[in-house]
């Protein structure tokens, strides 16, 4: 009997199964208020709970007026004490691909000079390659329709590659650290390449990396069937990366990255769970979730009016379109509540990029929304803080009109905070923390035990 087969036929048992599951499980809200917990690990703010320190990246979204009084500001992101809009600027104005000087930014604590980010650059794209065989075997045999899920077994099945794979020592990790940074967008764009032509019947065309190019060059250049494209489209995609390879140790998968290396394990481990993190549609799968969700507002309204988005919004809100969540993706960010800086950077290019591709009039819609969606939020749910579009709101979009397929949104993420994550296990390595054990209270009632043949 094949496997789906046997899933099949367990499943009316299994539903069962899974509602008496559910029923033993749901807690009653009201304990979280009576013993304080930071449900989250956030304050009734929003503002998450202090569970470390870091000196790779600071966000700043508020500040105290002399009576002691926290208010929201315009958001501020900066890496090792750089602001990023000063980051993004300066290797704009000069022409370069940001990404990589970036990387060697956030794990090593200063900029590089000309020649260190030459060495630099030489020793991470000198890790662009597979293990022989890789590909056919490890991602051809069995294509998968995530490649999220793609990316991570193939990290886990890399630990069988490595003749060092439990060394934790600093240089070790450093150098699987490279390795993988390298390695991600060849593992993504490989698993696309192969899930199109066994699951859609497209040409296999695999290109070999390009070790003379930058990351964000090198992506589409394995991705399109005849390796072309423009400076613009590289140039964009390079801004992507540099924008998402770091948002402080507090984010879902960052703070993975910390609680998993706390426990000693191996670098493979510490990246799959990482990965697993930002799968999720409320982290790294968000900008799919916003392209999707303007799909179906375009479906939906005709006009494009104030009045017709607006109704639509709390339609959304309302658990009566969409995907039934409730949420309006792309708006509103755990600590930033005025502005995202990553957002507002990013919308100073998407404009003109939509102007060359004629896509104006949607980049207006996203406007729109951008506008409304704060204004409905505010009325219709119970929120504590102010709600902003997040940088999820526009890197879809950019990704859409740069002819990125969807199915690579949240891997292009992953490929981008590798640089985060390699440097946050460093630091919890290097500091010799304690492994990571937050407390839970246990508000079950106590039972006794019956015999079986005493149970009803």
């Amino acid at each position: 009997m094949e496997f789906c087969s046997i899933i099949e036929k367990s499943m009316p048992k299994i539903e069962q199964l899974a509602e008496m599951a559910k029923a033993s499980t749901v807690i009653d809200s009201t304990f979280y208020d009576k013993l304080d917990v930071k449900r989250g690990l956030r304050d009734i703010n929003g503002k998450g709970v202090l569970a470390g320190l870091t000196e790779i990246s600071e966000i700043n979204s508020s500040y105290v007026d002399a009576d002691g009084v926290s208010h929201p500001k315009e958001g501020e992101l900066f890496y090792r004490g750089i602001s990023i809009k000063e980051i993004v600027d300066g290797f704009v104005e000069e022409a370069r691909f940001g990404f990589e000087e970036v990387t060697y930014l956030l794990l090593f604590g200063k900029l590089p000079n000309a020649e260190e980010l030459k060495s630099f650059i030489s020793v991470l794209r000198s890790f662009r390659a597979l293990p022989p065989n890789f590909v056919r075997d490890i991602i051809m045999k069995k294509p998968s329709i995530d490649m999220m899920n793609v990316l991570s077994r193939s990290v886990l099945t890399l630990y069988a590659y490595d003749d060092r794979a439990d060394d934790i020592s600093i240089s070790n990790v450093l150098r699987q650290c490279l390795q993988l940074t390298a390695q991600l967008p060849l593992v993504s764009v490989y698993g696309y390449h192969a899930y199109r032509h066994y699951h859609a019947g497209e040409s296999l065309i695999i290109h070999t990396s390009d070790r003379y190019m930058s990351t964000a060059e090198n992506i589409l250049h394995l991705l399109r069937p005849n390796s072309e494209f423009t400076p613009l489209e590289a140039r964009l995609l390079d801004l992507c990366l540099v924008l998402h390879a770091e948002h402080g140790g507090g984010n879902n998968s960052t703070f993975t990255t910390h609680v998993v290396s706390s426990s000693g394990t191996d670098t493979y481990s510490t990246i799959a769970a990482s990965l697993g993190s930002l799968k999720g549609p409320r982290h790294g799968g968000a900008n799919v979730k916003v392209i999707k969700m303007f799909e179906e507002i375009k479906r939906n309204i005709k006009n494009h009016s104030d009045a017709e988005i607006r109704a639509y919004l709390v339609k959304i809100l309302r658990k009566e379109a969409f995907d039934g969540k409730g949420l309006i993706y792309g708006m509103g960010h755990a600590v930033y509540s005025i502005s995202d800086p990553r957002a507002k950077i990013l919308e100073e290019f998407v404009g003109k990029l939509a102007a060359e591709k004629g896509l104006t009039a949607e980049y207006e819609l996203y406007r729109k929304v951008e506008r409304i969606a704060p204004e409905v939020i505010a009325e219709k749910s119970r929120i504590y803080k102010g709600v902003s579009a997040n940088v999820d709101f526009y890197s879809g979009f950019v990704y859409k009109m740069l002819g990125l397929p969807v199915e690579l949104y949240t891997p292009i993420f992953a490929v981008s905070r590798m640089a985060g994550w390699s440097a946050h296990r460093i630091e919890e390595l290097s500091n010799n923390g304690k492994i990571i054990r937050p407390a839970y209270k246990a508000v079950a009632e106590h039972q006794s035990y019956k015999k079986l043949t005493e149970r009803e």
